[in-house]
């Protein structure tokens, strides 16, 4: 593997917590601990574009397919649908006076992790949340979607990940392993796993069946996990971290094949908050707490 630095992007005063490609992949969204959400051009990829600014920071945003438009949750607040092309605010719904830590869709809804240990389920035609499902008293921390089993699990910071039915709504299995926050969670593309990862350092490898079960437990790294990103060919994922580095890793097998740290590959100096890996030109993204968006092409 050879993984070439492209650009290392800079423009936020903030730390940068979210990371998400357009429809068009030529083309990501980022946004700060200030509120501020920009677009930028992987064709350009020093011209950042400011498309909003909300009052609170950010950690969470999502982008409508077919629609030019992009979810963006404001902390302590709710939900900002953004036209990002006329850089226009069309609608907002307030939700929550917590956090909102992440956003995915489904269907034509999305489910959104907050921080009281709630998941809402917002209605996006009627603009109104259609379900509120109360699982936790910790946090709610990340979402990942199976669409082949029509279900998704949620990792809140009681160290627990929780599948639910994606039509009813209703709890199905409870996995427990982690010993502490459960951060990140992505699921194979070919849905057999679910990647799982926490403020314990640690990687696990859950097979995703009938009933969930442990596959192996990897000490991935030395502080917490805080996204995990699957290469758009499925064959590897990366990992990033609070210790600054971004992992990369097969995917068949779980094995470490890369280290992107700044002594190694002009990595990020501080912790890595969100990783987004796009596939204009296999380019992986990662950005943190040095306010600094990393380009990386994955050859």
């Amino acid at each position: 593997m050879q993984p070439i630095k492209i650009a290392t992007l800079a423009g936020h005063q903030e730390p940068i917590y979210a990371l998400a490609s357009a429809e068009d992949n030529r083309y990501f969204f980022t946004a700060d601990g200030q509120g501020y959400v920009v677009r930028w051009d992987l064709a350009n990829p020093e011209l950042g574009s400011l498309i909003a600014k909300v009052p609170n920071s950010v950690y969470a945003i999502c982008p409508l397919p077919a629609t030019e438009t992009l979810l963006v949750g404001q902390n302590f607040a709710g939900l900002h649908h953004i036209q990002y092309n006329e850089k226009n605010e069309i609608r907002s719904l307030h939700l929550t006076n917590s956090y909102i830590f992440d956003i995915k869709l489904l269907g034509n809804t999305a489910l959104v992790a907050l921080g009281d240990g709630a998941l809402a389920i917002v209605d996006l035609e009627a603009w109104a949340v259609h379900k509120h499902i109360k699982a936790s008293e910790k946090s709610a921390r990340c979402i990942a979607i199976h669409v082949g089993r029509q279900e998704f699990a949620v990792g809140f910071s009681d160290h627990t990940i929780r599948i639910f039915d994606a039509s009813s709504g209703l709890l199905k299995q409870c996995l427990e392993g982690h010993t502490n926050s459960v951060f990140a969670l992505a699921y194979s593309p070919d849905g057999q796993f679910l990647v799982s990862g926490s403020r314990d350092a640690h990687l696990k490898i859950w097979q995703a069946g009938e009933s969930y079960t442990l596959n192996q437990t990897i000490a991935a790294h030395l502080f917490a996990i805080n996204r995990i990103a699957y290469s758009p060919c499925g064959t590897w994922f990366a990992t990033g971290s609070m210790d600054k580095a971004v992992k990369i890793w097969d995917a068949s097998t779980f094995r470490l094949v890369k280290v992107l740290d700044k002594a190694r590959h002009a990595g990020h100096g501080n912790s890595v908050n969100t990783l987004c890996w796009t596939s204009y030109k296999n380019y992986l993204l990662s950005a943190g707490d040095d306010r600094m968006v990393g380009v990386w092409e994955i050859r």
